[in-house]
């Protein structure tokens, strides 16, 4: 079994949620022509697959939406 692998609900939850908003940052990046968003947008669909636990996954997300928030309108 893996490791990193969490199936209870938050995580769940979390993986669902920062991946939707990844991908709406990765059309966004790419519609108007912006790596930082695209970057982000990336990472937040792939960066769940390697948190150990639910605190770690939701703490990463909101980090990286903060990291989005400042990096969407270079």
């Amino acid at each position: 079994m893996n490791p990193f692998a969490s199936f209870d609900p938050s995580s769940i939850l979390a993986t669902l949620i920062f991946s939707t908003i990844g991908f709406g940052a990765l059309a966004y990046g790419r519609k108007l022509e912006l790596w930082q968003p695209v970057a982000i947008g990336i990472a937040m669909m792939g960066y769940s697959y390697f948190m150990p636990n639910a605190l770690l996954n939701w703490l990463v997300g909101v980090g990286l939406c903060v990291l989005l928030w400042f990096y969407h309108y270079e």
